[in-house]
């Protein structure tokens, strides 16, 4: 439940134009350059309304910086999906991960504030990586390993992970060329529920590649 402050009609919506402006000035300006008062202006809120929903001027970073892009911000576990097939549950993974696609402009901005939070970070980046992005990653590396009956984790199985979900991000950053090349592939929720059931396709069969190759080869990997 939103709180409310006291003289704000619609706090759940104060906290929602806090976070659509916030996205916009950090994206346009960086983390330095966005002042809290122009934020606050573009939000029509008061500037106490900042430390009310977030703290300070780094929680509304934090906030702007993964709340638009819903609860999978940067993927998903596969590991909750531990009791299906391998191919059922990496057409959920690629639903999942794709589906910040269906947003439309605020996936815009939100690609170009994590760009600028590479150029010029903040530590929040880091701070993704250890608690989100790494973990994921993890777990389709113990789901790869155990699909493939490996007694270790080598460092083929982690170029099969990082290629698998490549795939998927790369749809993220290259959606200027990709609309260049092939408009219809990401318009509209339909387009990137067919995304995610083919990339699952391609998916299962890069794994079945690295399986007939590790068979080939008489040996688990490097």
């Amino acid at each position: 439940m939103v709180k409310t402050i006291p003289g704000e009609t619609d706090a759940n919506n104060a906290r929602s134009r806090l976070i659509e402006s916030a996205l916009r000035l950090f994206a346009e300006k960086g983390y330095e350059a966005a002042s809290t008062r122009e934020i606050c202006e573009a939000a029509g809120v008061n500037i106490s309304s900042i430390r009310y929903y977030f703290g300070d001027k780094a929680g509304l970073y934090r906030a702007a910086f993964t709340e638009p892009m819903g609860e999978s911000s940067c993927g998903t576990d596969i590991g909750k999906h531990a009791d299906l097939p391998l191919a059922e549950a990496l057409v959920l993974f690629f639903g999942e991960f794709l589906e910040p696609l269906k947003k439309g402009e605020a996936l815009g901005l939100v690609m170009k504030l994590h760009f600028r939070e590479m150029i010029e970070p903040t530590g929040i980046w880091q701070q993704e990586i250890d608690a989100e992005i790494k973990p994921q990653h993890e777990a389709l590396v113990a789901r790869l390993q155990a699909h493939l009956r490996l007694p270790d984790a080598d460092t083929d199985l982690h170029r099969l992970a990082f290629s698998i979900v490549g795939m998927a991000v790369h749809f993220y950053v290259g959606q200027d060329i990709i609309a260049a090349i092939n408009s219809p592939m990401l318009k509209g929720p339909e387009a990137i529920d067919i995304l995610a059931e083919r990339l699952a396709g391609y998916a299962a069969a890069m794994v079945e590649g690295e399986a007939a190759r590790r068979a080939r080869d008489g040996k688990h990997g490097a």
